[in-house]
């Protein structure tokens, strides 16, 4: 038989989160964004959930292709725009609208020869400074497309770097209110963190916002709020079983390096998962993992293939763990019992993102049908 690994995509948990993004901004359209392949769900796992959405959002025009050929025939947006002119042909194919964060790609368009004009979105740098037109800059890039026959309307959109923290927005819907005062055009400023936080202001929510992690499970603010307080459920589940046991005395110790020595008598468990299926080699003794449904830790050095689970506390509570229990190394275990993936990515000192986007190749994956309406 294959090894146990399989990871879970739970379709319903999509269809439910991005419930949640239209309840927290009910005026406002909302781009799915799938980019990363859906965030390491797969574009084609995820799609029949999320074309309740009212476009999608990606970076590659591959994503796209693939978006179109699903059948979606509503608006694609590529977020961080074209590369090389010849992008703009395949724009004009698929019917994409894209971003403009530079002169550059001004300058593609005004040389660019076409009997359909683009949808573009002019994007604002302020304050994240990554991409984008500076503020005093910012009317010029307008008038420079509004004066191309190239370009058919024009919409207006930012990105916030602190929507999920204390500094807050603030300044930044300042520094776009300014830039964009006047300018005809539909308004994109908020990710996931400000759909949940900040929504409620009508400035914030605008004409489009961009949903990402939230429609995948994940808090953005996490650990401020976790997401039992968004209401957010998990789209993707990694579990596999336990192929081996140990028993320990003190002094002994568990995995390459050493890294955990045992203090008093106890057993633990080999599960079939290692960073080669894209679990974090670097998440030490202490992450947090689901045994039977029951909350442990890892133990010791993670290894490409396996890693060394506690089984103390099921021992102490009388639930029984052997060769071919069920563990969860994120998601929701078949007892109902949800380890979030934030818990996890938090012990290994990075973001339930990154987990998501690591999923290995080699990982089998499943999509979990919707489930029957009550």
């Amino acid at each position: 038989m294959p090894r146990p690994i399989h990871a879970t995509i739970h379709t319903t948990a999509l269809r439910h989160n991005l419930a949640r993004v239209r309840h927290a901004t009910p005026d406002a359209r909302v781009w799915a964004v799938v980019k990363a392949n859906a965030y390491g769900h797969g574009i084609e796992r995820v799609f029949e959930a999320l074309r309740g959405a009212d476009g999608f959002a990606l970076l590659d025009l591959a994503e796209a292709e693939r978006v179109r050929h699903l059948g979606w025939r509503g608006p694609i947006l590529l977020l961080e725009g074209v590369f090389e002119p010849r992008d703009l042909e395949l724009c004009s194919r698929l019917s994409l609208w894209h971003a403009v964060h530079c002169d550059e790609q001004i300058d593609m368009l005004a040389a660019h020869k076409t009997q359909v004009p683009h949808r573009v979105f002019l994007k604002l740098n302020s304050g994240m400074n990554r991409l984008g037109f500076a503020p005093q800059r910012y009317r010029s890039a307008w008038a420079r497309l509004n004066a191309l026959p190239q370009v058919d309307e024009i919409s207006h959109m930012t990105h916030f770097s602190d929507a999920d923290g204390p500094r807050g927005i603030a300044h930044q819907v300042q520094a776009f209110a300014t830039a964009v005062q006047d300018l005809p055009g539909e308004r994109s400023l908020s990710n996931s963190a400000a759909v949940l936080r900040h929504a409620q202001a009508p400035e914030v929510r605008a004409d489009w916002v961009r949903a990402g992690i939230v429609l995948y499970g994940s808090a953005p603010d996490h650990p401020e709020h976790d997401v039992g307080h968004w209401h957010l459920q998990p789209t993707m589940t990694l579990a596999t079983r336990l192929i081996g046991t140990q028993q320990l005395q003190p002094g002994d110790t568990v995995g390459y390096g050493s890294r955990f020595t045992a203090e008093q008598p106890m057993r633990i468990g080999i599960a079939a998962c290692g960073y080669a299926d894209g679990y974090p080699r670097h998440c030490g003794t202490g992450t947090p993992v689901l045994v039977n449904g029951v909350r442990t830790r890892t133990v010791g050095r993670v290894s490409m293939d396996m890693l060394a689970v506690d089984l103390a506390p099921l021992d102490a509570a009388g639930v029984p763990a052997g060769v071919g229990s069920e563990v969860t190394l994120w998601g929701a275990s078949r007892s109902g019992a949800v380890l979030p993936i934030d818990d996890v990515a938090q012990a290994a000192g990075t973001i339930g993102y990154e987990l998501m986007c690591a999923l290995a190749q080699r990982v089998p994956v499943v999509v979990e049908p919707d489930a029957p309406a009550a």
